[in-house]
């Protein structure tokens, strides 16, 4: 099946090796002049030089502390697409290092970088969220993400945006939800995540079942979860990429924490596929299909099935990880329990 691809190939007439200056010899101060002086073509040759040099973090400190984000942010707006294009690619990389990200947070880009993902060019929109997705990495630029109320938004765009977008989304979404959950599921974020775990992307419906765990770790994202997701991921734990049964066992510890989301795993038919992933010694999804089983003992149900079957668990007492260990234990204290 063939995928929209975004391009970030530049029109044919910006020649970067016609710059006045060769690579690495002119100085910050006069590409940011550059970068004010109101002729185009100076100020693509800028940009692009620019996405070089911001490659050194001293450079990108450097960058800063002449005042570049001011006018970087200004260029944001620029009617040009090649402009917008680089001007978001030199932010993409400057915000991988955390000197760049506070940068950014400091001077208020969180909110220049909300009008553009409506840009009509692919690339734009696509930087753009790259640069949302790893300001999100840092406490304080998940914060202000929230604080900016694009959540939204953000999980609006996971309708319409190609696969390598929604991608970003996802993973800007799982570091802002660690955070707080309210407005997304305010914004119906769990069906919307729930047709994810079924798209024709692994990679899709692992960041998808992560975003539905970091749901899960807040209290008012439990019950939602359990009425919407526990068959989907349940039906996940049987996929054939390792990957994906670890992040839908993962997200189903958190589902299946209320009793209506147990009986639903139950039915289901949960516990043989995480059995089986529980025996598999080098299964991805070993911890995480532990707690699901001992949630599940809970019930009476549950505990008779699961009785036939604590040699699974005692295996697992001699695992080299000890929170693989301790789980274990505390399943098999679960099962045993007598009323």
């Amino acid at each position: 099946m063939a995928h929209a691809r975004i391009s970030a190939n530049l029109p044919p007439d910006i020649d970067p090796t016609k710059a006045p200056l060769a690579f690495g010899r002119r100085a910050l101060p006069k590409l940011n002049e550059e970068l004010q002086s109101g002729e185009l073509l100076t100020q693509q040759r800028a940009l692009r030089t620019l996405c070089d040099l911001v490659h050194d973090p001293e450079k990108v400190y450097q960058a800063i502390e002449i005042g570049f984000l001011g006018n970087l942010k200004t260029l944001l707006r620029h009617h040009d697409t090649t402009v917008r294009q680089k001007t978001t690619e030199a932010l993409c990389t400057m915000a991988t290092y955390n000197l760049g990200r506070q940068g950014l947070l400091q001077n208020g880009f969180i909110s220049a970088l909300t009008e553009l993902l409506d840009d009509p060019e692919d690339i734009c929109r696509k930087n753009t969220h790259q640069v949302l997705e790893r300001m999100a990495k840092s406490p304080g630029g998940a914060v202000a993400i929230l604080h900016a109320g694009l959540i939204p938004l953000l999980i609006s765009k996971l309708k319409t945006e190609p696969d390598g977008i929604q991608e970003l989304i996802l993973d800007a979404l799982s570091n802002c939800l660690h955070v707080d959950a309210t407005e997304a599921l305010a914004a119906g974020a769990v069906p919307i995540l729930k047709e994810k775990l079924t798209h024709s992307l692994v990679t899709i419906r692992i960041k998808a079942a992560l975003v539905l765990s970091e749901i899960g770790t807040h209290a008012e994202g439990k019950g939602t979860m359990c009425e919407e997701v526990v068959l989907v991921l349940v039906g996940l734990l049987e996929n054939a990429d390792p990957d994906v049964q670890a992040s839908a066992a993962g997200a189903l510890k958190f589902a299946i924490v209320k009793p209506q989301g147990r009986f639903s795993a139950l039915g289901a038919g949960a516990i043989p596929s995480l059995l089986k992933l529980v025996a598999e010694e080098k299964s991805k999804a070993r911890l995480s299909a532990i707690k699901a089983l001992t949630l599940l003992a809970e019930l009476p149900q549950g505990r008779r099935t699961l009785l036939g079957h604590r040699a699974v668990f005692q295996q697992c007492l001699g695992d080299p990880q000890e929170a693989v260990r301790r789980a274990a234990s505390t399943a098999i204290r679960v099962i045993e329990w007598k009323p």
